[in-house]
């Protein structure tokens, strides 16, 4: 793969990833160190092609066929993509950008962090990229984002911010990576710096990239920094324990103040108990709640899987207490069935 002039032009020749107003460089020449560090890396993406189980409860809001990227990762020879690609996985395949095609097997799945693990069933031929460290990357820092798509799936990007997210899915996470300007096929993207690590993994396309509230289109990247202290722990057991969490199977949003529901899992613990489309959370154990980062830390206090967790809800002009028998997350997902 040769990376496109633009990225040449902003991104390889510069003594490193500064503002965006910085003057353009000279183009390097390609046996420069910089450029074939940057071209292994994105050499190590993958597109990565999912067919869901014919039951798959994911399908509803994912799909049954999912489309994103991977990266081949080092040490593991394993490739790194986000989780909601591969959940509920019949048939997984990857191609690297020469083309080549292999089935691949879904290792671990942790919902916790959002990332999935999958093993090619034969070698890729291409050099795994370097794990990088995302603790280090910082506002204005100018990133490559590479996707499976060949040299169209590769482009320059700026971070804009660095914070803590919380996802409507019961989903929070510190020191998430948001970056500007998006690209659409952001799922398991890998954004990886200027020495040629990997510091991201795709995740979103968001509308306030920068600060929240405010209108800046980006991508949400999860930083690599999560996966570290867990890998070994994925690969041996398919998740983290730490992960193991209480869950209702709530989609919500903060407005005004308040949490909203938006939907709910169907046939999940929050729809049996009651919980309908724009009811209004109140109270988490007697505990008021404004925001789902703090919704979720109460509900992941509450106990382990399958403690009963107190609600009190606002429904039309009824507010009612409901008590849900929470569930582990995947205890839930289909699984595709063993020898």
């Amino acid at each position: 793969m040769k990376l496109p002039a633009l990225f040449l032009c902003i991104g390889v020749a510069l003594p490193a990833f500064g503002a965006v107003s910085q003057a353009p460089a000279d183009k390097p020449k390609e046996e420069d160190a910089a450029y074939q560090t940057l071209i292994s890396a994105a050499n190590a993406v993958v597109a990565v092609k999912m067919k869901a189980l014919a039951n798959a409860r994911s399908a509803e809001t994912l799909g049954n066929e999912r489309l994103g990227s991977g990266v081949l990762i080092a040490p593991s020879g394993l490739v790194l993509t986000i989780g909601y690609l591969i959940l509920e996985a019949d048939q997984v395949d990857v191609t690297t950008v020469g083309g080549r095609t292999i089935p691949a097997t879904v290792v671990a799945y942790d919902h916790a962090t959002g990332f999935g693990l999958l093993r090619p069933i034969g070698p890729l031929d291409v050099k795994p990229v370097r794990l990088g460290n995302s603790g280090k990357v910082d506002a204005l820092d100018r990133m490559m984002v590479a996707t499976g798509s060949g040299e169209l799936g590769v482009s320059v990007t700026t971070v804009v911010s660095k914070r803590t997210f919380a996802g409507y899915w019961e989903y929070l996470i510190d020191d998430a990576l948001f970056t500007s300007p998006p690209r659409l096929d952001h799922s398991g993207a890998a954004l990886i710096n200027k020495d040629g690590e990997l510091v991201g993994i795709g995740s979103l396309f968001v509308m306030d990239a920068q600060t929240p509230g405010e209108r800046l289109p980006g991508n949400m990247f999860v930083p690599v920094d999560l996966l570290k202290p867990i890998i070994d722990e994925m690969i041996e057991t398919g998740r983290q324990k730490a992960g193991v969490r209480p869950w209702l199977g709530i989609n919500s949003l903060e407005e005004d103040g308040r949490i909203k529901v938006l939907r709910v899992t169907s046939d999940g613990p929050a729809e049996k108990a009651g919980i309908k489309p724009g009811d209004i959370i109140l109270t988490v154990g007697g505990q008021k709640v404004e925001k789902l980062d703090d919704f979720y830390k109460k509900l992941w206090s509450s106990g382990k899987p399958g403690v009963e967790v107190a609600l009190k809800i606002l429904q039309g002009a009824e507010v009612r207490d409901l008590k849900i028998r929470s569930i582990d997350r995947l205890e839930f997902v289909r699984k595709k069935p063993t020898i």
